[in-house]
């Protein structure tokens, strides 16, 4: 029998040079996995935020029964084929949360809107933002920020998106499906000259007013000098963008999965629509960090019920408890859909793109104007939490405790965030 003297041993010599054969059939290579499975997949992380709580009554698992043997209740029996894959966290609180209408100014921060003294509006960096210095260093975007229009109709409150920067500003979001669809996939018609002009235009202008800032700083209180201070580190955030933005300049936007979306789609449509754009984006590997303030109001219309969001949140029978239950079961179908998707996408070691993505669903209200035991769903396999469980905490846990330890899974050592008191010791593997 004639035997192949070539082996995974053999190695190249060159000019004192050592490497390795490529990984070749002939010997014994196509029983191992390809070369691309030694190499560490990249850790992406989604919030999904929505506003005006859930059906206490029809969203909650029975308390009593935890761990895996629980059973879903109706307003989430659309994700059963997804049981082993979550796991339904109650007890969670933002202890600082006062406003019920506010469903996502605090949700991924937990601040005290009162930390300052004299100021009636405080906030700090949300958990997505912290994940982003960390995860966004390699990606076109720093990380991703999608939202839908009248955030006040959908229960949300103050700010543009889900995120807050290191400052708790509001950082801008994205509430059209399809200039999101351009902003990440198609690229700009100017010519490179042009584009390399214009950013050197934007730091000749930033350069100009640093200095003049500066020529004001002598003989300031210190109220003043603590707004210039604010001042300077915007002007720094905007020259970090602006550094991002020559990184990439030469490098052509990746081809999107899918064609150019229909304008006017809303509710639940636009919903699925932007799941699909957060899908393409992990996918391609534009931003492995993205929030989404989702739509209630235009939600529920797209139903075709006539119930405003704020009255349907105050539901007791009839019309409203329907249209509350009704939209229950619609968001845990979009949901299931989006982790269907997640699924299917194949990365190339043959694991899939839900594998290596942390997912954190939920309200900042549980229901009505009750601020407890806010709605949390985590899934994905990114941040290595102990999946398929039904978790009841001890009351009033603090909801930045869940943030935490999605970002120690993710392997960002926070030593804390918002008014955490610690991991979740239950929700890790």
């Amino acid at each position: 029998m004639k035997t192949n003297p070539l082996t995974r041993r053999h190695f190249l010599r060159a000019a004192g040079t050592v490497i390795a054969l490529p990984a070749l059939e002939s010997i014994g290579f196509r029983r191992f996995a390809s070369a691309a499975a030694v190499v560490a997949r990249p850790k992406r992380v989604v919030f999904l935020g929505f506003g005006w709580g859930v059906t206490e009554e029809s969203w909650y698992p029975d308390a009593k029964v935890t761990g895996a043997q629980y059973k879903l209740p109706p307003g989430l029996a659309p994700l059963a084929r997804h049981q082993s894959d979550f796991t339904v966290v109650q007890g969670l609180t933002n202890k600082f949360a006062n406003e019920a209408h506010w469903g996502s100014t605090f949700w991924l921060t937990g601040a005290n809107r009162y930390a300052e003294p004299g100021q009636s509006f405080h906030n700090s960096i949300s958990a997505d933002q912290v994940a982003a210095a960390a995860l966004g260093k390699d990606t076109r975007f720093t990380s991703i920020q999608l939202g839908s229009p009248d955030a006040t109709n959908n229960g949300h409150g103050p700010g543009l998106s889900l995120a807050w920067d290191q400052r708790g500003k509001p950082l801008a979001g994205m509430d059209n499906p399809v200039l999101a669809y351009h902003r990440l996939f198609s690229d700009d018609a100017m010519p490179l000259a042009q584009r390399q002009a214009m950013l050197a235009q934007k730091r000749s202008v930033l350069d100009a007013v640093r200095t003049d800032a500066k020529r004001v700083q002598r003989g300031l209180s210190k109220a003043d000098t603590d707004k210039l201070d604010e001042y300077f580190q915007g002007v720094r955030d905007i020259e970090t963008r602006l550094s991002k933005d020559e990184q990439w300049l030469n490098v052509p936007k990746q081809k999107a999965p899918f064609d150019e979306p229909k304008p006017g789609l809303a509710g639940r449509d636009e919903i699925k629509l932007m799941y699909d754009l957060i899908v393409a984006a992990l996918q391609t590997d534009a931003t492995r960090v993205i929030t989404y303030r989702q739509p209630v109001g235009t939600l529920i219309n797209s139903l075709g019920l006539k119930i405003a969001p704020h009255d349907m949140s105050h539901y007791t029978t009839g019309d409203r408890l329907e249209a509350s239950q009704r939209r229950d079961v619609t968001q845990s179908e979009l949901l299931a859909g989006l982790l269907d998707k997640l699924k299917a996408v194949k990365e190339p070691d043959g694991t899939s793109l839900f594998d290596h993505t942390a997912l954190a669903y939920g309200s900042n209200i549980r229901t009505s104007h009750y601020l407890d035991n806010c709605p949390t769903i985590l899934a994905g396999g990114g941040a290595r939490l102990k999946l398929g469980q039904h978790l009841v905490l001890p009351r009033n846990t603090p909801l930045c405790n869940a943030w935490l330890t999605m970002l120690h899974g993710l392997g960002i050592e926070a030593e804390r965030h918002g008014d955490s008191s610690g991991v979740v010791k239950a929700l890790m593997i």
